[in-house]
């Protein structure tokens, strides 16, 4: 069974950080575009960052600077590392994964949730001091 598994939320102080990680069973991460989304109270889904191949990356302008996507293909996770954090980052943070028909060196992933077709649990993140 093919799952994605998101652990490292919490409640943490405006000016903190926070690392997320998506760990996938069932499949390896390796070939896979990697999206991280979240949802706020009474909001529409929002699309945070992605990463596709080593270091392809791209990024939400709300959290451009201060958040980073990354990957640990050994371990099949990838993280999301968030400074700076702000009561506006409050939300469930999800990761989610998609596997193009054709990957290359030039391939660029997307912060669109049609995009994606496997779903973590997601985890709670909670600014608030």
């Amino acid at each position: 069974q093919l799952q994605l598994v998101e652990s490292g939320g919490g409640l943490v102080q405006p000016e903190g950080s926070l690392r997320l990680s998506c760990a996938a069973s069932g499949f390896t991460l390796d070939y896979y575009a990697i999206g991280w989304f979240r949802q706020a109270p009474g909001k529409e889904r929002e699309g945070v960052s992605c990463i596709i191949n080593r270091d392809s990356t791209d990024y939400a302008d709300s959290v451009k600077g201060r958040f980073t996507v990354s990957r640990d293909y050994a371990k099949n996770t990838v993280y999301l590392q968030m400074n700076s954090l702000k009561p506006e980052d409050t939300a469930v943070y999800y990761c989610t994964a998609f596997r193009p028909k054709i990957l290359t060196y030039s391939s660029r992933c997307r912060l669109d949730g049609m995009y994606y077709n496997y779903w973590g649990q997601g985890t709670q993140v909670t600014v608030s001091s």
